[in-house]
């Protein structure tokens, strides 16, 4: 019970760390998207290589890049991750913080789509008619906004794949990033160097103060991470899909409420079609688990 309640606190610390996300780019705002991107790329590789050489991981980290078709997986999962990161980044500190919440709450319904389509996975009929739900609340979200919700249609596409690649490279949470940022750091700091060259880089010029906020975002990216590892071994899985809903609901209230985006009547019914298939979703999860465990708990009384 004990480590019950640890994998719990862990599991909702790293999700209200991504809630409170926001928050911090915000504080950024004074550089773009691409440069900040890269930063984080950056310190984030710095500070997982840290944490390889406190944890003596090297030995993981070597047979991830040994095989073929893992390291082609997390090659893949650094361009995703990349992708998401950068698109989350510029809807923050362009007003779409209400979007990037709308992508992370399609994320879940999204990867089960991918089930189906890419592992084959076959999909119960509550889950078929939460999808075509979030179908139509996207469709309503098009309409309102007189174009497709790209930032948040960004991040669950990327997130997702990102997802399934991680799922086939099979990597630890801290050797599978050791690879993936060192992946693409090269493009990153080249990135950096244009930037500089160009005249364009605006880090280094908002004082000590704001450059310390950049190099924190890679202990901030690590350390959620970590923290969901943890909780991932403590707690169920319908535990963390649960806790899942945390950092989208932290967003979609930070949006609204400290940034005061606009939400128009065809905007709120969206969002309530995408919570109402979510419902579905979740529901229909846990009674499948249940099932589950009433079918197994006869066959274990009569071992």
């Amino acid at each position: 019970m004990p480590e019950l309640r640890r994998g719990f606190g862990f599991g909702l610390t790293a999700y209200l760390l991504w809630g409170l996300f926001p928050l911090y780019w915000k504080l950024l705002d004074s550089s773009g998207a691409l440069e900040l991107l890269a930063h984080r790329i950056l310190w984030a590789m710095l500070t997982i290589v840290g944490l390889v050489l406190a944890r003596r991981r090297f030995g993981q980290v070597r047979a991830l890049l040994a095989e073929p078709r893992r390291r082609w997986s997390l090659i893949a999962a650094s361009v995703l991750i990349s992708v998401n990161w950068g698109g989350y980044i510029w809807g923050v500190n362009n007003g779409r913080v209400v979007e990037t919440s709308l992508g992370y709450f399609i994320t879940p319904l999204f990867t089960v789509l991918l089930g189906v389509v890419f592992l084959k996975e076959r999909l119960r009929v509550a889950q078929w008619i939460a999808l075509g739900i979030a179908f139509v609340a996207v469709a309503a979200l098009t309409i309102e906004n007189g174009r497709p919700p790209w930032v948040a249609i960004v991040l669950t596409f990327s997130f997702g794949f990102y997802g399934l690649a991680k799922k086939h490279a099979g990597a630890g949470a801290i050797e599978g990033m050791a690879v993936e940022t060192a992946t693409i750091a090269p493009v990153a700091v080249a990135a950096l160097v244009v930037l500089a060259l160009q005249g364009d880089s605006t880090v280094i010029h908002q004082g000590p103060g704001y450059l310390t906020l950049v190099l924190l975002t890679g202990p901030l990216t690590a350390v959620p991470l970590l923290l969901f590892g943890a909780a991932a071994t403590r707690v169920s899985m319908t535990t963390l899909g649960l806790l899942n809903y945390v950092a989208p609901i932290m967003q979609f209230v930070i949006g609204i409420l400290v940034f005061h985006e606009h939400m128009s009547s065809l905007r709120w019914a969206g969002f309530a079609l995408v919570w109402f298939a979510l419902m579905i979703f979740t529901w229909d999860s846990m009674a499948a688990r249940r099932r589950r465990a009433l079918r197994v708990e006869p066959v274990a009384a009569t071992v």
